[in-house]
């Protein structure tokens, strides 16, 4: 009987581990970077998530809150478009970020997500008046500081 009960307290034990391990993983694969407050729009707040895939590929999901809206900027701008520092010191037009008005909010929101092949140390955003842009202009919203992938 007791070693019946002992046994099963091992497998509860072994399954909780195991249960933590899982979890942990899950969690310890992406990084958070979060982005610097802006002098140009204050009020905006955001994150950048990456996750490499199997394929070794670079995941790059972006959040932000309290985004006035580009034409309100001054000067006035057409798009925020997001940008990537790559770890062969390259910047890169990664696209443009899609903005929306929360649902019963007037906080406007933004949000952007792509795939890249290179690894990325460093995401910020501008203010353009062409989303085709090959060069940032000198208008950066938001900047995340350099960073470095697991």
């Amino acid at each position: 009987m007791k070693a019946t009960r002992l046994n099963n307290l091992k497998k509860n034990i072994l399954k909780g581990i195991f249960a933590m391990i899982l979890i942990f993983s899950f969690f310890s694969c992406a990084t958070r970077v979060s982005f610097l407050n802006s002098a140009v729009v204050p009020a905006a707040r955001g994150s950048v998530k990456i996750k490499t895939d199997k394929n070794n590929n670079y995941n790059i999901k972006i959040s932000i809150s309290g985004l006035a809206e580009s034409s309100r900027l001054q000067p006035p701008k057409l798009t925020y478009i997001v940008w990537m520092i790559t770890d062969r010191d390259l910047t890169k037009n990664t696209g443009q970020l899609i903005s929306s008005k929360g649902f019963l909010s007037k906080e406007l929101k933004g949000s952007f997500e792509t795939v890249s092949s290179d690894k990325p140390v460093k995401i910020f955003i501008t203010a353009e008046d062409d989303a085709s842009v090959q060069n940032p202009g000198e208008q950066v919203v938001l900047s995340t500081d350099k960073f470095m992938l697991k």
